[in-house]
């Protein structure tokens, strides 16, 4: 099972003018799996690839555990920074040298000093495990044996799970309607939260595609979708979230109010800071 998966650095579109920009390239990595990550060299080339001439050649390491990863620094002189894209700011420094660092973050970008601000690549830990059966205040119910875990293990305070949610809303609400939202749908619906004021299409699209190729594994493929696939993956994503119960009533209160003639005044907060959005 793959564990942990990384998220290539971009590459400049072919085509004239750039083209239709690339969807993520993906690197998976299973328990145990090792990644190097630098410039690389002709003779040895690296997995993750940053071009940069301030990056070593072979600047570090990362390793696939369970549902966390581990980062080594092979620099001499540079400090890399690892930020939670979760977090409000939650970061850890991997000094140089530093061999095995745990990092426990589900959404995490890597960065290292280049000659332009920061070269930089996004690490996933998509199987991060939360129990199933909690009780009140979020103790686990009693019990023997070993805890059970969700095979999809989602997270209610991410900004994934509320495009999720937001996606799902009218289903929820109304069993037979046929209509799934769209990008510019979700966006408006979750902008009355605090941390999404500034929620934008491209943000949403990029959750949708983590939730369909990485978190629910619905999708294998990385490439770039035609005309009116893109409908088609929020549809396909909607029936089954709705089918395992991945979604359900209980979490509609995550949502912000939906608006009357007198606006709510608040909101609630959407899990952080978030990629792209």
């Amino acid at each position: 099972m793959d564990t942990v998966v990384v998220q290539l650095p971009e590459e400049p579109s072919a085509g004239p003018g750039g083209g239709r920009p690339a969807r993520p390239r993906l690197l998976r990595l299973g328990p145990g799996d090792t990644a190097d990550f630098g410039r690389g060299a002709p003779d040895v080339p690296v997995p993750v690839a940053l071009d940069d001439p301030a990056v070593s050649r072979r600047a570090g390491q990362i390793v696939a555990a369970e549902d966390y990863w581990r980062l080594s620094n092979f620099s001499r002189t540079s400090t890399y920074v690892v930020e939670n894209l979760e977090g409000a700011g939650e970061h850890v420094k991997v000094a140089p040298g530093r061999v095995g660092a745990p990092v426990p973050f589900e959404f995490s970008r890597v960065l290292l000093p280049g000659t332009d601000g920061e070269a930089s690549f996004k690490v996933f830990a998509p199987e991060h495990a939360y129990l199933d059966g909690t009780v009140a205040g979020g103790a686990a119910a009693p019990g023997t044996g070993e805890p059970t875990t969700s095979p999809f293990a989602l997270d209610p305070t991410s900004k994934y799970f509320l495009v999720l949610l937001a996606l799902c809303e009218p289903r929820l609400r109304q069993a037979s309607s046929a209509a799934v939202p769209g990008v510019g749908d979700v966006v408006e619906r979750l902008r009355g939260l605090d941390g999404c004021a500034e929620l934008t299409r491209s943000a949403v699209n990029y959750h949708i595609d983590y939730l369909t190729s990485v978190k629910l594994r619905l999708r294998e493929d990385d490439s770039v979708p035609g005309p009116g696939q893109l409908g088609g993956k929020r549809e396909e994503l909607v029936a089954f979230a709705l089918r395992f119960d991945l979604v359900r009533e209980e979490h509609l209160p995550l949502l912000p109010k939906r608006r009357s003639t007198v606006p709510a005044q608040g909101g609630r907060t959407c899990g952080g800071t978030a990629h792209g959005g």
